[in-house]
């Protein structure tokens, strides 16, 4: 038997052959050999934080190289395949108390003298201005009295929504200002041919996704960090936290060119604009940290030519199922417009190529109006930065500047079929914003885009470009996982984690493998199927399964 086994590895073995080695003279001019300077590699700090910054500016390098918008998502959304575990605002949940979180998770400087820019002084003529309230007065005042006297809703609402009061007061305000819209929009539009390239969008769908740092880390995170020996040091460094803001305007207008702005980018770093400091755990205000996709979504998709925001309407039902005792009325509605200028503006940022780790080159403006059909306040907006994770969030030198005005009557009463106490000043404030004519910007507005493709319509590969169009549709739904994540139960905490009881058990769950689920990437499933029939090699024997385009 040991004889078969030696004739067999005699037989299997390769003989190896000896090549002889051949030299080769080259002529080296003196030259080539002479440097002005020695030129050594860079000296990389080795500590933990260093390495993390490297690593985090790798990824948004990758982020900024990508050509087309949706894939720039995608590319954010890559680390997590359950979600980031965001923040969630919702445009009408207004904790008390919490203007500051809001202006710091923007970087937001409030104008303290309320009233809107000088800016809109040279807007319209103050003659126009007159006989453009003079000719809609009474259209305006029969808008009024028809929602509030003459129209029955019994059939057209449910006994829920008759019975709330923040409900009607929203309903009332839509109608009203969808009427009032149309009104202004069909009489400027003589003196304002811009209005007439205005695309209108009711109750649309508005989403941001960014980063904020400087946030303190929870006990968790805290207890996490202490149990690793050499990240003790580390304990208590502040954490980014991801946010996303869902929200939902009544109405708003767009156009192809962006509004003029206000102040310069220079003016906005000015350090006598101060920032309030907000740095505890959000959840201290009643927040909740959900899982959820980063979506960036300003109403429209990628593509439409209207890509600028010119006026939004929101509503303020919520008022008046506010406790009594809060009397925060005017600091509510000021969150609430900062929140919603900010993410719509931010959203229209991504469309342009920038993002949450990206600055813009230029400033983004929105004028917002807050309203309950009766009260009416106006805001200006004016985005100047994005960057607010890691240090840049006390570090950045812009700010994001907000004018308010006052919450104020559009009329006193309404008897009888008939309109009381009508504010011209409101209307004058409102013509005012449909009077500020966008601008042609003469720069680069999409540095961070390609050429010939800037989103994914203008893929020419038919395969790529399908496959990513329905997978972003997909993902910006925001649907759960048809598997959910594993979940550590409370007995497993107890016994397997912390006091660890069970040595003998069988391991069985990813925790005990020391795997962490949640850090599992958006790529890191199983590909789809393909049948046979529709291959595009049918003989082939590879080729079973779909091929992705994740970026």
């Amino acid at each position: 038997m040991f004889l078969r086994l030696h004739l067999r590895l005699l037989n299997n073995t390769v003989s190896i052959t000896r090549h002889s080695s051949k030299k080769y003279a080259t002529i080296v001019s003196e030259e080539s050999q002479i440097t002005n300077a020695p030129v050594y590699p860079p000296i990389l700090d080795l500590s933990f934080k260093a390495k993390q910054k490297r690593k985090k500016e790798v990824w948004h390098d990758e982020i900024k190289r990508i050509k087309t918008v949706e894939e720039k998502i995608f590319k954010i959304n890559m680390p997590r395949y359950y979600g980031w575990k965001s923040l969630i605002l919702d445009e009408h949940v207004i904790p008390y108390n919490s203007l500051e979180h809001a202006q710091y998770i923007t970087r937001t400087y409030i104008i303290k003298e309320r009233g809107l820019p000088t800016f809109y002084n040279n807007v319209i003529s103050d003659e126009e201005l007159e006989s453009i309230v003079n000719d809609n007065k009474s259209l305006i005042e029969d808008i009024i009295a028809f929602e509030y006297s003459s129209r029955k809703r019994k059939h057209e609402l449910n006994e829920i929504q008759l019975e709330s009061k923040a409900a009607m007061e929203n309903i009332v305000a839509s109608a009203i200002v969808y009427q009032i819209n149309r009104t202004l929009q069909s009489n400027l539009v003589t003196i304002r041919p811009h209005l007439l390239e205005v695309q209108t969008d009711f109750e649309p769908r508005v989403e941001a996704f960014w980063f904020v740092g400087g946030i303190d880390p929870p006990g968790l995170k805290i207890k996490a960090r202490k149990r690793i020996h050499w990240m003790k040091e580390y304990a208590y460094d502040p954490v980014d936290i991801p946010i996303q803001y869902y929200g939902k305007s009544i109405l708003q207008s767009r156009h192809n060119l962006p509004l003029k702005e206000i102040m310069s980018l220079s003016e906005c770093e000015d350090s006598s604009l101060t920032i309030p400091q907000f740095k505890f755990d959000p959840r201290v205000l009643g927040y909740e940290l959900n899982r959820k996709h980063a979506t960036n979504i300003p109403g429209f998709w990628p593509g439409d030519p209207c890509e600028f925001g010119l006026l939004s309407y929101h509503n303020c039902g919520y008022i008046a199922e506010r406790p009594e005792t809060y009397k925060d009325e005017n600091d509510a509605l000021l969150k609430q417009a900062i929140l919603a200028s900010y993410s719509w503006l931010l959203s229209q940022a991504c469309y342009q190529g920038f993002s949450t780790f990206h600055d813009v080159t230029y400033p983004f403006v929105n004028q917002a109006v807050i309203t309950n059909g009766q009260y009416w306040s106006f805001y200006v907006y004016q985005l100047n930065t994005t960057v607010l994770h890691s240090e840049n969030v006390d570090e950045n030198p812009r700010r994001n500047i907000c004018w308010a005005t006052e919450s104020v009557k559009l009329f006193d009463k309404v008897e009888g079929e008939k309109v009381h106490g009508l504010n011209t000043d409101v209307l004058k404030s409102l013509i005012k914003f449909y009077a500020n004519i966008p601008e042609e910007k003469m720069i680069e507005m999409k540095p961070n885009l390609g050429n010939d493709v800037q989103k994914i319509a203008d893929i020419q590969s038919d395969r790529r470009r399908n496959w990513l169009e329905r997978y972003y549709k997909h993902l910006v739904t925001n649907r759960p996982r048809h598997r959910k994540a594993p979940e550590i139960y409370h007995w497993q905490k107890i016994y397997l984690i912390d006091n660890k009881t069970c040595p003998m058990m069988k391991k069985r769950h990813p925790f005990q493998f020391g795997i962490s689920v949640m850090s599992r990437k958006l790529n890191d499933h199983t590909l789809k199927y393909v049948p046979k029939c529709l291959r595009v090699n049918p003989k082939k024997k590879l080729g079973n399964w779909e091929q992705t385009f994740y970026p």
